[in-house]
């Protein structure tokens, strides 16, 4: 058999489906399945979405290819939606893309090659450094504290900024451990980034779930020079319940956007036409549900928190909008070991601490979104009477 390209062979398989695995092996002993596992919403998308859905999706208008950068009635609509939350932003700043992790390929693709490298922060999103392993781009990271919430810290970012590095990505609100990065915070180290000539990645995928509604997650698009540092990543599928239609967005600057669209060309050509006509119409339509959705999620974190405070031998690291990193109480025991039998053994499925860095071995990160209130108060006597023997 002819060999395969070494960067992809030597990955690790996808990691979810593994965890599923280990929930197929629950015998229901304790009661229903709990799922924490894969950030995906724990409620259905919409009537007037799904009507939306499906008027486009049968209409021979969206048959065809259409613009690369997206269709146009988005990047509008969605360039007006981030005017409204952030600053005046255009429908040239705005690329659809095929899902928010098509979104961190074009970006990656478009600012680092191979031998190149990208700064992150550990914990890390999994999906994000396979990208750049796939792609022969180097990365490197910066830990980040539990003492300090799981946030970085602008020391330890300068000094890693060396000479080779082309972008600094980071996620917030944060994948996996929650934490979500004051606007101080994200000013400073856009600034940082700057001053050193590289780029900011910032993902926002889960930026619809803040705690404070109607809050500016940070400042960065209202100062100068912003289209000259700063790539936004955003995805509509956690907000619309629609994360099987793969839709994405990239914010950025004129220039950043001609770039992408080369990849995107090659890539896909361009995102879900029928999907993106959809949300063009859904986005200034159900607003008001999706503000109900913020403070669903909020009363499941709180429910989360409730919990772990009867079970004070396993510790929040960190809680934000969707996740929260969880202190299992099994020191020296690895996390996946923790997760696999604590999916076999008490039905509740999380992803180990380690899928995201190594030295992650004493957390687990819990999708408290997935799951609503009545089903994660399930979670305190299964977890007061889970041992490891």
């Amino acid at each position: 058999m002819p060999a395969f390209n070494a960067l992809v062979e030597k990955l690790s398989p996808p990691p979810v489906p593994s965890v599923f695995a280990w929930g197929r092996a629950y015998d229901g002993s304790k009661g229903p399945l709990i799922d924490l596992s894969q950030a995906v919403p724990g409620y259905p998308a919409h009537p007037d979405m799904l009507r939306l859905l499906g008027e486009t999706a049968s209409s021979a208008a969206f048959t065809g290819y259409g613009p690369i950068e997206g269709e146009m009635s988005l990047r509008q609509a969605y360039a007006e939606h981030v005017s409204d939350v952030y600053a005046r932003v255009e429908a040239e700043n705005i690329h659809i893309t095929s899902g928010c992790n098509q979104a961190f390929v074009c970006a990656a693709m478009t600012v680092a090659g191979p031998g190149q490298t990208v700064l992150m922060i550990e914990p890390f999103y999994f999906n994000h450094e396979t990208t750049l392993a796939m792609m022969g781009v180097k990365t490197r990271f910066v830990p980040c504290r539990a003492e300090n919430g799981f946030l970085p810290d602008l020391v330890d970012l300068e000094k890693a900024i060396t000479g080779d590095v082309r972008a600094l990505a980071l996620v917030s609100p944060n994948n996996p451990t929650g934490a979500i990065y004051p606007p101080s915070l994200l000013e400073a180290i856009f600034k940082l980034c700057r001053e050193r000539g590289i780029w900011l990645i910032l993902d926002e995928t889960y930026r619809d779930f803040m705690p404070e509604a109607g809050k500016a997650p940070h400042g960065l698009l209202g100062l100068d020079g912003w289209d000259e540092t700063l790539i936004g990543l955003y995805s509509f599928s956690k907000s619309f319940c629609i994360p099987g239609h793969r839709l994405g967005a990239i914010t950025a600057g004129a220039k950043v956007i001609e770039q992408i669209a080369k990849i995107m060309d090659n890539l896909q050509i361009c995102a879900p036409r029928a999907a993106q006509a959809a949300v063009a119409e859904a986005l200034p339509l159900l607003g008001g549900w999706r503000e109900e959705n913020r403070q669903e999620i909020g009363r499941r974190a709180e429910a989360l928190k409730a919990v772990m405070q009867a079970v004070p031998e396993w510790k929040i690291g960190a809680i934000g909008a969707y996740f929260a990193f969880v202190r299992h109480p099994f020191h020296g025991v690895g996390s996946a070991e923790v997760a696999e039998k604590l999916a076999k053994q008490a039905g509740i499925i999380s992803i180990p601490g380690a899928y995201f860095g190594e030295s992650q071995q004493d957390y687990l990160r819990c999708a408290f979104a997935n799951a609503d209130v009545a089903t994660i108060g399930r979670l305190e006597e299964r977890l007061k009477n889970f041992s490891l023997s």
